[in-house]
């Protein structure tokens, strides 16, 4: 019997970017559900060690092991984006990472596909005060070279995941994520003044809390539909800075500084997200997964996470 060819009350899953943030907490997610969990990466904390950009060096590593379900969680990033190079690995890994391991998910004989996906995929700018849903254009042509770049990526990767042979792919579309592990990126920038931003009152983004987030992927892998995808956010969406300054109130941490919003735009990619309008609903999800998020707002998951420390 090859490595994982039987899990007796659960899923054996084959899991790209266990070690990262998200991938930590979606592990105890899925094993808490029952589920017996491999790691896919390049460090030594995961079972399997491949790169996803090294497609021979990943067929080999997966060759002879069996999972019922594969999920991409990987992310090339290791911290906030702020211009739009930084998104770059990442958007390389949405396309020619996804390739690969979907080749690798069929031939170890997996039924399930399930991508990490994101609500950007929808366009970056303002889409006006109705909450879009998962029957409104995803991968809209990008209005500058960089935009479609990044959107290509998240394009791609949903092409992908639904059109493999052999698999049920399922696409998850996150909001910006926060929580354990996540939002600690921010204390030192807020503790020296680093962190400087824009008025955002008339503007806001989805969010979701990390532990929702990874609840959503566990109740994906068991209650998806094949061929679907669903937004995953809780039902507060807010601006960026209104986000941080509930980081900074809950911490005890300096407020930003209040700037122009014009002193930002050196940071393109981090001023595009800044500058953007977007508010998705969940409702189908919450319908078809049966998932709901423990926390409804930012501030109720950042007070969770303060109470928690």
């Amino acid at each position: 019997m090859t490595t994982n060819e039987s899990n007796q009350g659960g899923r054996s899953i084959l899991l790209a970017g266990a070690t990262g943030v998200l991938g930590g907490h979606i592990t105890k997610a899925l094993t808490d559900a029952g589920h017996k969990v491999t790691g896919l990466g390049r460090g030594p904390g995961n079972g399997i060690r491949a790169d996803l950009m090294d497609r021979d060096g990943l067929l080999r590593a997966v060759d002879g092991h069996h999972f019922d379900t594969v999920i991409h969680a990987a992310t090339a990033l290791r911290k906030p984006p702020l211009r739009h190079r930084d998104m770059h690995a990442t958007d390389a890994l949405r396309v020619h990472g996804t390739a690969h391991l979907v080749e690798a998910a069929q031939t170890t004989g997996a039924r399930r596909f399930v991508s990490e996906s994101m609500v950007f995929g929808y366009g970056y700018g303002d889409f006006g005060p109705r909450p879009l849903t998962e029957d409104d254009p995803f991968g809209p042509h990008g209005s500058t070279p960089e935009l479609e770049k990044h959107i290509e990526g998240m394009r791609t990767k949903e092409q992908l995941t639904f059109g493999a042979q052999d698999l049920e792919g399922i696409a998850l579309r996150f909001g910006l994520l926060y929580g354990p592990g996540g939002t600690d990126a921010l204390f030192p920038m807020l503790r020296r003044r680093q962190l400087p931003l824009p008025d955002d009152r008339v503007r806001v983004l989805p969010w979701i809390e990390l532990t929702d987030a990874a609840r959503a992927v566990a109740a994906a892998v068991e209650r998806g539909r094949p061929g679907q995808a669903y937004n995953i956010t809780d039902r507060t969406p807010l601006g960026f800075r209104a986000h941080v300054l509930c980081v900074a109130r809950e911490f005890g941490l300096p407020k930003p500084m209040p700037v122009p919003l014009w002193t930002v735009r050196p940071m393109a990619y981090a001023h595009t997200v800044m500058t953007g309008n977007l508010r998705v609903s969940s409702a189908k999800a919450e319908r078809e997964l049966g998932w709901t998020p423990v926390y409804l707002s930012s501030s109720e998951g950042l007070a969770a996470l303060h109470a928690a420390r």
